[in-house]
């Protein structure tokens, strides 16, 4: 006698929605607790209570989390700001960067980055790839300034306009000292802009190197 009996198939375990922050989350974590090299898959993906497997669906490897749970962190933690003015935007991502240096994390990250950036190549490219994202946020508000027609220097340079701010984070780090407070955003952003704009006559980086002579008593031609 033949039975028709309807098999239902089987089907695996539905998909978490919240897996990725949450694996992200502890992945930050242990980076800041142990260091790269003590962070591993196995003990993200039991913090986050997943398996290995969900980790390695979204990520290739342990540098690929690590990578994209750092950008994420400065992405919520620095967001971009676009204020419609040049000095609006470096104001409120000034604001969001002293509050997170001064943060018992942001604290960690700069400590764990001055102690392990040069110690190994993985860590430093972290490091180095968290700075280019912001160097490219910076290019882009340079671009818009421009564009509403601000008089943004040809020479401003968003190199060296993420270096020096992180250099003061990284210097504060090295020599103990209390990072700039928040309420020191509107100051940092006065030398930022300083350095960037051209001056009301419309003239460029001479005529302050010629400023700057006159105020220390020599000529700008003299050795």
């Amino acid at each position: 006698m033949e039975t028709n009996q309807e098999v239902t198939p089987r089907r695996g375990r539905p998909r978490d929605p919240d897996a990725e922050p949450r694996i992200r989350q502890f992945a930050v974590e242990l980076l800041l607790k142990r260091g790269f090299d003590g962070m591993t898959v196995d003990d993200v993906a039991e913090a986050a209570g997943v398996g290995k497997a969900t980790i390695y669906r979204r990520w290739a490897s342990k540098e690929q989390l690590a990578n994209d749970a750092m950008a994420e962190l400065f992405d919520l933690e620095i967001p971009d700001a676009d204020t419609g003015s040049l000095a609006g935007d470096l104001l409120e991502v000034y604001r969001y960067a002293l509050l997170f240096v001064n943060s018992e994390r942001g604290l960690a990250l700069i400590r764990l980055a001055v102690s392990e950036a040069n110690r190994d190549e993985r860590s430093a490219t972290i490091y180095r790839d968290v700075l280019e994202r912001r160097i490219a946020l910076t290019r882009t508000a340079l671009e818009r300034a421009r564009t509403r027609g601000e008089p943004v220097r040809t020479s401003a340079d968003p190199v060296l306009m993420v270096e020096w701010l992180a250099g003061v984070f990284i210097i504060r780090t090295l020599t103990g000292q209390a990072m700039p407070l928040p309420e020191e955003a509107d100051r940092l952003v006065e030398v930022t802009m300083r350095a960037i704009m051209k001056d009301g006559s419309g003239s460029d980086a001479w005529s302050d190197r010629q400023t700057v002579h006159s105020e220390f008593g020599d000529s700008p031609h003299s050795a």
